[in-house]
């Protein structure tokens, strides 16, 4: 039996003084193509979590964060079935609070635009909810999702 693939994902929530995150319409990709999602993606095998969180928003947003000055927010692990195929993963949430350049879409996304946590668009990742309430808000370091 072939081993199910593990994802390793780092995430980046950058925030405004006033509250409102960053959320970027995903284009062009394989997961959530059309919804709206934080800047963030695989790890490659070569770099930090912090430094593939900030790699990752210069990518796709076009903001430059210091993976120094980022603060770990938490970890979830998961393991989802709903779509038949079972995917397991781990994913960093990174806040950055300060960054370089003006938001915009560059890559895998179509738009960009804030929202505040409990505000999210209807259209956002269906995971994106839980996430701002657990690791921003609530500030648990670590939870699980067998979905």
């Amino acid at each position: 039996m072939p081993a199910t693939p593990f994802h390793l994902v780092a995430w980046a929530i950058v925030q405004r003084p006033d509250g409102a995150i960053l959320l970027a319409r995903r284009s062009n990709v394989s997961y959530g193509n059309g919804l709206w999602g934080l800047p963030g993606g695989h790890v490659e095998d070569n770099e930090t979590l912090p430094a593939a969180a900030a790699r990752e928003a210069l990518e796709e947003v076009g903001v430059r964060l210091d993976p120094s000055l980022l603060i770990s927010l938490g970890l979830t692990r998961y393991v989802d079935s709903s779509g038949g195929e079972v995917v397991r993963g781990l994913d960093a949430f990174y806040l950055a609070t300060s960054w370089q350049g003006d938001p915009q879409p560059i890559s895998e996304c179509s738009e960009v635009g804030w929202f505040l946590p409990d505000a999210l668009p209807p259209d956002a990742l269906p995971w994106l909810a839980k996430v701002m309430q657990t690791h921003l808000t609530g500030r648990t370091a670590f939870q699980e999702d067998f979905s």
